[in-house]
């Protein structure tokens, strides 16, 4: 039953010199190669994307832990952008308004966590994305539901959605929402 594979084997060994060590060095190549492109399958399977291994140094959770409770958000912006929703919202504009919170969440995202927000990510993917701690995601995938409802449902968002989003964006702009648990 293997012979299709031994045949295939030698027929591969004619084009390698006939040196030992060689042979020993270009078999080496080909297995390592052979195993890059497994792990590469398997993490397509597993992650649903195509990536190459990625060193990156590890910081040690005291180092991310400091890092986190070092940024603070600062309250003048978070605070500009709800009244820019609050008068949309004053309006009657609820849809516009969430819309309006789960882009600022969006850029959020992009700066407690640098290189998660991607231009082909969606709302979804980033509220599914495990460098989120759990209750910003759990915050922010609220919001994200609501404009998705409108933007793709067609459903009209209404003050009480409005209302549900603000509070999940007041909670959400909060450091404490994002230290993880």
């Amino acid at each position: 039953m293997l012979r299709p594979v031994g045949r295939f084997l030698d027929w591969l060994g004619e084009f390698l010199p006939d040196a030992p060590y060689a042979r020993i060095l270009l078999w080496s190549v080909l297995i390592a190669a052979a195993i890059a492109v497994g792990w590469m399958i398997w993490t397509r399977v597993n992650d649903g994307a195509w990536r190459l291994p990625r060193w990156r140094r590890r910081t040690t959770p005291t180092e991310s832990s400091i890092e986190e409770e070092q940024w603070a958000p600062e309250a003048a912006p978070v605070r500009a952008w709800l009244e820019e929703a609050d008068i949309l919202a004053g309006e009657g504009r609820f849809a516009e308004a969430a819309h309006h919170l789960l882009i600022r969440s969006v850029e959020d995202i992009g700066r407690r966590r640098p290189g998660l927000v991607q231009p082909a990510l969606t709302s979804r993917d980033l509220a599914r994305a495990q460098a989120v701690p759990p209750r910003a995601r759990e915050l922010f995938a609220g919001i994200a539901a609501v404009v998705e409802r409108s933007l793709f449902g067609g459903r009209a968002v209404d003050a009480h959605d409005w209302a549900e989003c603000r509070s999940a964006y007041a909670d959400f702009a909060r450091t404490t929402a994002w230290k993880a648990v």
